[in-house]
């Protein structure tokens, strides 16, 4: 975080604080919505029930994230409004959360480069000025530490294990790495978010996220890839084809029927 005194001084705009709150939730909500795809789906009973709870999870981070920014917002939208009335253009996930489930080792590899990033992100954002938001920190740490202990175990387990697991997880890491340089490079709105006392400090997250991914790929006997330059940037609005398809699914129901309750 910045300096009290830095802090103090700088001022951050209604729209700024929306825009940094979309980006956290809408990365845990397409996430989510990706490890909900697989329910029913994964490799034995006990990662099936553990995918889905994660998928919970971030889904519920969403949710309190989008209530945030809907009151900020103070226009109407709750959280319901935003995760179903916008379209790809308007979302501002990372789009390492919105590549598909090639296979399970694809999964784990993109979980696991996502969950370390969003573990270094709220254990910081516990720190934060903006109390709402150091409030879903807190309760956000807890579930993305154990988001990380599954994924990197499984990272371990697949790159430790035998010559295909080892020959899968090294294809998803080498295929998912480029997304990483958008998680770890900070733009104009996490330099000012940060000056204002509510964001990390820019450079923070890589160095910590670097020597967690560095650490567990060391243990699971897998290279790290070169640094790889990723052009788009889902926390800009732009997106790879993915992210259509999944909220073509996500926002079926909403968008057909409006109002539906149950």
């Amino acid at each position: 975080m910045s300096t009290a005194a830095e802090a103090g001084s700088a001022e951050v705009s209604r729209a700024e604080r929306i825009e940094y709150l979309l980006r956290l939730a809408d990365t845990s909500l397409v996430a989510g919505q990706r490890l909900g795809e697989l329910l029913g789906h994964g490799p034995t009973l006990e990662e099936d029930l553990a995918l889905g709870n994660i998928s919970l999870d971030l889904i519920g981070q969403a949710r309190l994230l989008l209530a945030l920014a809907g009151r900020i917002e103070d226009k109407g939208r709750d959280e319901d409004a935003l995760a179903f009335r916008r379209d790809a253009p308007q979302f501002r996930n990372m789009s390492l959360a919105e590549q598909p489930n090639e296979d399970f080792a694809a999964t784990i590899v993109r979980q696991c480069l996502l969950d370390a990033w969003q573990l270094e992100t709220y254990e910081s954002l516990t720190g934060s000025r903006e109390e709402a938001l150091a409030d879903i920190a807190h309760k956000a740490v807890k579930e993305c530490r154990y988001h990380w202990r599954f994924s990197a175990g499984w990272l371990v387990r697949l790159g430790d294990g035998t010559e295909e697991s080892h020959a899968r997880v090294s294809a998803a890491l080498g295929a998912l790495w480029r997304f990483t340089d958008e998680l770890l490079t900070p733009d104009a709105l996490d330099a000012h978010m940060a000056v204002c006392g509510i964001g990390p400090a820019p450079g923070l997250i890589r160095e910590r996220w670097d020597a967690r991914v560095s650490a567990v790929l060391a243990e699971a006997k897998l290279q790290k890839p070169p640094h790889q330059h990723y052009p788009w940037h889902g926390k800009r609005g732009v997106h790879s084809e993915h992210l259509g398809h999944l909220l073509t699914e996500m926002q079926f129901l909403p968008r057909t029927y409006p109002g539906v309750t149950w």
